[in-house]
């Protein structure tokens, strides 16, 4: 049996919140801007492009904010990172049923690559800088006939790669209302996704 699986990595594989409160009060304390880390992490998903322009700064400005956020990101996002529940099994879930299991994110890629690589999660690609339609290109590049993902945008990505778009209520879209965007299946979270996947592979032909 050969078939992908693409998943999305903020609060789909992982929790990134706490770092990134941490970071954006760093960010604030340097420029004297004020950057909401608290209201950011009740956002995440799309570019980080998106949330420095909520501020009505220059393109100069959110550049210098970005690569500054990039620079500190190592040091303070990735080791307050954990893992969300259900992730690690249902990655294994693929292999075990002979798939390839990759990640296609907003996230610069080696951020997220060190994400994976730290909290022992396994997967065979990671692809970066991507978000919602224009995951579907990189979907549709590597055979993912399946993308889980939290947020409305995944689902977006998920439909432009006529892949089935698998939500998990784990991030800031209510499972109501990612239903309502045309998710195909929302879990609570990953850890049904075994099981929802069995039963998947055992009503398709492979």
């Amino acid at each position: 049996m050969t078939f992908t699986v693409g998943f999305d990595l903020d609060m789909t594989l992982i929790d990134p919140r706490p770092g990134m409160v941490e970071l954006f009060d760093v960010l604030a304390a340097e420029t004297a801007l004020p950057l909401d880390g608290r209201g950011f992490v009740t956002r995440l998903g799309p570019p980080l492009q998106n949330e420095f322009a909520r501020y009505g700064l220059d393109v100069a400005t959110v550049e210098r904010l970005i690569a500054r956020f990039r620079e500190l990101y190592p040091d303070i996002v990735i080791p307050a990172t954990r893992t969300l529940p259900g992730a690690a099994e249902a990655l294994a879930a693929v292999r075990e049923q002979g798939g390839r299991a990759i990640v296609v994110t907003a996230k610069l890629g080696r951020h997220g690559e060190r994400h994976l690589q730290e909290l022992g999660l396994e997967v065979d690609l990671v692809i970066g800088e991507l978000w919602s339609a224009a995951k579907g290109a990189a979907l549709a590049e590597h055979g993912a006939e399946i993308y889980v993902g939290d947020h409305l945008g995944d689902i977006t990505g998920a439909r432009a790669a006529d892949a089935l778009a698998v939500g998990v209520a784990t991030g800031p879209i209510s499972a109501e209302d990612l239903a309502a965007a045309g998710a195909d299946v929302v879990l609570p979270d990953l850890t049904h996704f075994r099981n929802w996947l069995d039963t998947y592979l055992l009503a398709t032909v492979h």
